[in-house]
């Protein structure tokens, strides 16, 4: 509730001061206050339409584009909240005697259009701006009636003060009141900085510094005047993470110089330049340490995964090496291409990749043919179905087919999981079979031959330990990819923008001979001499 009513009254008061300054214009010169009053009260629907829009589009979207739409709010709240603090600092003291000497500019032109659109436009960016804060802040508050009232009270307030600045029965110091309510605000603007990074991780745009760093339920237990202070208020939630803690203080300490350095130890204009530039030059050098420090991260060694069988029972290893992987079961080793792998999720990894190969061969070193007794016990000691033996006794004629496939998935450069199914197809024919018939089979021949049926697959303790390290890799690479990518270029971002105003700096601070459109104008003035 403080926090929206410091809002509505710093926001009121500004829409109130330009108001209240036109309309004293206007009343001193005989003028009719209808037309600004119809301007103000237009202004001030179109400002609670924009806040009702943004309300029921954001209600209309789904979860993950509510949270997006509120951070995005958040963001433009938080850059409005800046520069008002930003711009009344500088401007708060000659404030009335600006909008005194605008105001009759227009009125000496004759007309009162000019001042009527200026309370308009006035009353209407105050109006969007505090729209934008309120709903921000709304999103942030724990109980958003609370917050409508403080914010109502703060407007209210905001209107009886310029009222009184209008009839003259109060008198403010404005750089002195603009001056306290941005220290606060800018305690508000910090919290908007936590809740936007919090609701950006909602919205998943932003997944990396979530590691909790302390825990503040005890300076703010839930339902405590001190929880309504610092979670309500300041928007401080009880436990902040890493990314929350960064933005609060990387907002909060530079803007707090900016505006309470003490003004007799303030740099002067040609050191302010060169402070500038290291700012840029630090945020830059920064970024570049950042990005070469934090590069790729990398998955923990795993080694050859252990193979087993059907019934749990080690069966053998498999294991890659560049482009080929080794199967060992028992003295055979068989070999598989990795190639066109395909990117699938596979348990709880979603970007795993599978490698597939086909077992489908002919078995040219079985018997060609089969006994009745050979062929029941292949069937596991039942006679196969369709088979009479009183009519079709054996032998039979055998061709023996291997089917089956293998798959392995990778995942950041080690095996994440292993499967094989194989099957022995037999076709019997003559012996007294009308037709031929093919038949699965498994078990062993009598000269002692295992038939290739069954399955194979790596043991589930090291599936677990694979993607365990496979999500570990994955949060690293997040982690690295925001530290060492994304934040740099915030750093410069910051930078840019440091390095320009100490540039437009220092060309102030030039001696006019020395500006580089010093001498074309005196070149032109010698011409115009000359002609």
């Amino acid at each position: 509730m403080l926090a929206t009513f410091i809002i509505g009254l710093r926001e009121g008061l500004e829409a109130a001061l330009i108001v209240g300054i036109i309309a004293a214009f206007l009343k001193r010169n005989g003028r009719s206050l209808t037309p600004m009053l119809i301007g103000v009260a237009a202004a001030v629907l179109v400002s609670l339409g924009v806040g009702i829009g943004l309300k029921l589009v954001e209600q209309s979207l789904p979860q993950a584009a509510q949270e997006g739409m509120e951070a995005v709010i958040g963001i433009v709240a938080i850059v409005f909240v800046t520069g008002m603090v930003v711009w009344m600092n500088t401007n708060a003291r000659g404030l009335k005697r600006e909008l005194e000497s605008t105001a009759s500019e227009a009125l000496g032109e004759g007309t009162t259009r000019a001042l009527v659109v200026m309370a308009f436009l006035a009353v209407l960016k105050e109006g969007f701006e505090t729209s934008v804060f309120l709903l921000a802040t709304f999103s942030a508050s724990t109980n958003a009636g609370l917050a409508a009232t403080g914010a109502a009270l703060g407007i209210l307030t905001a209107v009886v003060i310029g009222y009184g600045l209008y009839t003259g029965g109060m008198k403010l110091n404005l750089g002195k009141f603009f001056s306290y309510t941005s220290g606060f605000l800018l305690l508000v603007a910090a919290g908007l900085v936590v809740n936007t990074l919090g609701t950006m991780r909602e919205a998943g745009w932003l997944n990396a510094g979530q590691q909790r760093t302390v825990d503040l339920s005890w300076l703010a237990p839930p339902g405590s005047v001190q929880g309504a202070l610092f979670t309500g208020v300041l928007g401080i939630p009880p436990y902040p993470v890493l990314i929350q803690v960064v933005g609060w203080f990387a907002y909060l300490i530079p803007m707090a110089l900016y505006l309470y350095w003490p003004k007799k130890h303030r740099p002067g204009p040609r050191t302010a330049v060169r402070l500038r530039y290291g700012i840029a030059g630090a945020l830059a050098l920064a970024a570049v340490v950042l990005f070469v420090a934090l590069g790729p991260a990398t998955m923990a060694p795993l080694g050859a995964a252990t193979l087993i069988d059907g019934s749990g029972a080690t069966a053998g290893t498999v294991a890659f090496q560049g482009s080929v992987a080794t199967v060992a079961t028992g003295a055979s080793q068989t070999s598989m291409p990795l190639t066109q792998g395909v990117t699938a999720a596979h348990g709880s990894v979603p970007d795993a990749v599978a490698y597939s190969q086909s077992l489908d061969a002919p078995m040219t070193a079985l018997p060609t043919t089969l006994t009745l007794d050979e062929l029941v016990l292949l069937n596991g000691s039942r006679l196969p179905v369709g088979v009479n033996p009183d009519a079709a006794p054996g032998p039979f004629a055998a061709t023996w087919t291997s089917a089956g496939e293998r798959t392995l998935w990778l995942a950041g450069g080690e095996i994440l999981d292993f499967s094989q199914g194989t099957t022995t197809t037999v076709t019997i024919s003559g012996g007294g079979l009308p037709n031929a018939r093919t038949l699965t089979v498994a078990g062993t021949l009598p000269d002692g031959t295992a038939l290739s049926s069954g399955t194979l697959s790596v043991d589930p303790a090291r599936v677990a330990a694979a993607e365990a390290a496979a999500q570990q890799l994955r949060a690293d690479q997040l982690e690295r990819d925001f530290w060492g990518r994304t934040f740099p270029v915030l750093l410069l971002v910051a930078a840019l923008p440091t390095l320009l105003s100490a540039v437009r700096a220092q060309r102030r601070l030039a001696p006019a001979s020395e500006r580089p459109d010093a001498a074309p104008k005196i070149e032109s003035r010698r011409n115009l001499n000359v002609s």
